[in-house]
C-alpha cells in the first residue's frame, strides 16, 4: 500500500518555542499518561468486571491481555504510519479512536463486547503512542529543550503504572468500574481539540505500509505472550503451548527475512547494527520485565496479606510516581554534562537492589517498615533509567525513521512487560505450588472440622496458611525480577559507549540526529552505524540544522 505525498517544504516548519511549546508538551504527554494508564487501571477493578459481566476467572486474565498484545503488536505499525501519513494526522486518529473504544468499553453488557472493546482500545493506544514520543522530537529543538521534554515524556511513561492503581481504585471505589474507560473520553477529546491547535503537522515521507511485515511480527509477538500465559496457566508440556511457541519462532523467522528484503521495512534492522541502540532496547525489554512484575505482585500482596482496600493500594504506590519523577528530572539536568551511561548503570544496579530487597518479604512484612524502602530504591532506579533509554533510542535516527525507531522501543517496552511477567507467573506458580505442600500438613493439624471442609470443597489454603503461600511466591517472583533488572545494568556496562558527538549534542551542539556521522563515530568494531541509507535529515520536518536552543 503506498503512503501519501511528502508536503511541500513550505509546509515544514521549525520546533515550537515559548508558551506554546509547554502546552504541546502537556497534550503529548496527556497522551501518553491515558495511554499507558490503561494497562493498570483496570487491575483494581477485575473483581467487579468479573461478577458485573459473568467472566470466569480463567477468562477474566483477557481483560487485561486483550489491550496489552494489540497494543505491543501493533507498535511497530503506529510508527510508520506517522511516518507516512503526517505524525499530527495519525496521532489524533489514534487518540480518537482510544476515547471511542473507551466509551464502547464502558458500555459494554456482554463479555465478549468488552474484550473487543479492549482489544481496540490497544488498536488506539498503538497508533497513538509511538507517534507521541516521535513529535517531541519534531516540536522540541534538540539540546536542553529537548532533553527537558523527554524527561517529562520519560517521568509519565514509567509513573502511568503506579498512577493508574490509584486512579483505578478511586473511580472503583467511589462511582463504578465502569468510570474507569469513561473518564477517557473527556480527556481524550480535549487532546484531539489542543492537538489541532497547538502541535504543527510534521512532514509526510513517501512510502509503503509493509503490511506483511506489520502482520508477521505482531502475530508473531502474540504467539510468544501467549505462550508464556499458558504456559503459566497450563505448564510447559502442554499441546497449546508448544504450538503458540513454534508458531511465534516461524512467524518472527519470517518477519526477519521479510524486513531483510523490503525496501521500506516497518523495522529497518540496521538499527540494531548500532551497539547502543540495540543496547538500550535490550535494557528495556529487562527492565519492563521487571516493573511489570513489581506492581503486578506487589498490588497482590497488599491486597492480599496486608488486606489493603484499592483506595488505599492506590494511595501505596504514590511514592513511586514521585520518586520516579524525581530521578527523571535529576537525570534530564545533568544528562549533558555526564552522559547517559552512567545513569543507565546506577538506574539498573538500583532496579535490581530495590527488587533483592523485596525478597525478603513474608507473613509478617510491613508496608511501611517492609515495602516503603525498596519500592523508593526501586522507582528511583527506573527513574534514572528512562531519559536516558529514551534519548539513546532515538539519537542518530533520520527524521523520517524517528516513528520506527520510537516505536520499537515502546514495543520492547509492551512485549518485555508482558512476556516479563508471564515468566515471573509461572516462577510464582512453582513456588506457590511447593509451598502449599508443605503447609497442608500444617493445615490439616490445626484446622478445625469447618475449615477442613471448606479446603476439601475449593482446594485453598485459608487463613495464614494461605498467606504463607502467596508470600513464598511472591518472593520467588521477586528474585527473577531482580535477575532481570541485574541483566540491564549488564548491557549497560558492556554494551553502551557514549561518544565525545553525542555528549556534544546533547548539550545543543554538533550534528542533529540524522545527520551523517564521520569515521570518528564508528563502532569500536568498525561497523559503520548510520544504516544503508544515511542522509542528512531533512530541516523540513520540524528540526533545524542548526538546532541551538
Amino acid at each position: 500500500m503506498t503512503g501519501s505525498r511528502a508536503t511541500s517544504p513550505q509546509a515544514a516548519r521549525s520546533p515550537k518555542t515559548g508558551h506554546g511549546s509547554g502546552i504541546a508538551l502537556l497534550v503529548i504527554c496527556s497522551c501518553q499518561l491515558m495511554v499507558v494508564l490503561d494497562i493498570t487501571i483496570v487491575n483494581i477493578a477485575l473483581p467487579h468486571i468479573q461478577t458485573s459481566l459473568g467472566f470466569s476467572t480463567e477468562n477474566l486474565s483477557w481483560v487485561v491481555n486483550a489491550y496489552t498484545l494489540t497494543f505491543g503488536g501493533l507498535l511497530l505499525l503506529g510508527g510508520r504510519l506517522g511516518d507516512i501519513l503526517g505524525r499530527r494526522r495519525v496521532f489524533m486518529f489514534g487518540v480518537a479512536l482510544f476515547v471511542l473504544a473507551s466509551l464502547l468499553g464502558g458500555l459494554s453488557q456482554e463479555s465478549w463486547q468488552l474484550l473487543a472493546a479492549r482489544s481496540l482500545q490497544g488498536v488506539g493506544g498503538a497508533i497513538a503512542s509511538p507517534t507521541a514520543l516521535s513529535l517531541i522530537t519534531t516540536t522540541f529543538s534538540e539540546g536542553p529543550e529537548r532533553n527537558r521534554a523527554f524527561g517529562v515524556f520519560a517521568a509519565v511513561s514509567a509513573g502511568g503504572s503506579a498512577i493508574g492503581l490509584l486512579a483505578g481504585g478511586l473511580l472503583v471505589e467511589w462511582l463504578d468500574w465502569r468510570w474507569i474507560f469513561f473518564v477517557n473520553v473527556p480527556i481524550g477529546l480535549l487532546i484531539v481539540l489542543a492537538t489541532r491547535r497547538y502541535i504543527r503537522e510534521s512532514e509526510r515521507h513517501p512510502g509503503h505500509f509493509d503490511v506483511i511485515g506489520a502482520l508477521t511480527a505482531t502475530l508473531g509477538m502474540v504467539s510468544l505472550v501467549y505462550g508464556f500465559i499458558r504456559a503459566s496457566e497450563e505448564g510447559w508440556s502442554d499441546t497449546l503451548t508448544l504450538v503458540a511457541f513454534a508458531a511465534a519462532v516461524v512467524l518472527l523467522a519470517s518477519f526477519v527475512m521479510i524486513e531483510n528484503r523490503s525496501r521500506q521495512p516497518i523495522t529497518p534492522l540496521w538499527m540494531f547494527r548500532d551497539r547502543n541502540r540495540a543496547g538500550t532496547y535490550g535494557m528495556m525489554l529487562s527492565l519492563a520485565a521487571a516493573m511489570f512484575g513489581m506492581f503486578f505482585f506487589l498490588t497482590l500482596f497488599v491486597q492480599n496479606i496486608l488486606e489493603f482496600s484499592p483506595l488505599r493500594t492506590g494511595l501505596a504506590f504514590l511514592p513511586v510516581s514521585a520518586i520516579i519523577a524525581v530521578g527523571a528530572g535529576i537525570t534530564s539536568q545533568l544528562l549533558p554534562k555526564f552522559g547517559p551511561k552512567p545513569f543507565m548503570v546506577t538506574g539498573a544496579v538500583l532496579a535490581a537492589v530495590g527488587l533483592g530487597w523485596l525478597t525478603q518479604t513474608d507473613v509478617h512484612s510491613t508496608y511501611l517498615g517492609s515495602l516503603l524502602g525498596p519500592v523508593l530504591v526501586f522507582g528511583l532506579g527506573m527513574g534514572l533509567q528512562f531519559v536516558s533509554l529514551t534519548l539513546m533510542a532515538v539519537s542518530g535516527v533520520q527524521s523520517k525513521e524517528a516513528g520506527a525507531a520510537s516505536g520499537i522501543l515502546n514495543t520492547t517496552q509492551q512485549v518485555g512487560g508482558s512476556l516479563g511477567l508471564s515468566i515471573l507467573v509461572t516462577v510464582f506458580g512453582t513456588a506457590s505450588r511447593n509451598e502449599a505442600t508443605d503447609q497442608v500438613p500444617k493445615f490439616l493439624a490445626e484446622a478445625t472440622p469447618g475449615q477442613r471442609a471448606e479446603f476439601r470443597r475449593t482446594g485453598q489454603l485459608p487463613g495464614q496458611w494461605g498467606d504463607q503461600v502467596l508470600a513464598s511466591g511472591v518472593s520467588s517472583a521477586f528474585v527473577v525480577a531482580a535477575a532481570f533488572a541485574l541483566a540491564a545494568a549488564l548491557i549497560a556496562l558492556f554494551v553502551i559507549q557514549v561518544r565525545p558527538s553525542d555528549l556534544e549534542r546533547l548539550r545543543g551542539g554538533g550534528a542533529m540526529p540524522g545527520a551523517p556521522v564521520d569515521d570518528a563515530e564508528q563502532t569500536a568494531d568498525g561497523a559503520d552505524t548510520r544504516g544503508p541509507a544515511a542522509e542528512p535529515s531533512d530541516p523540513g520536518d520540524g528540526e533545524r540544522p542548526d538546532a541551538a536552543p
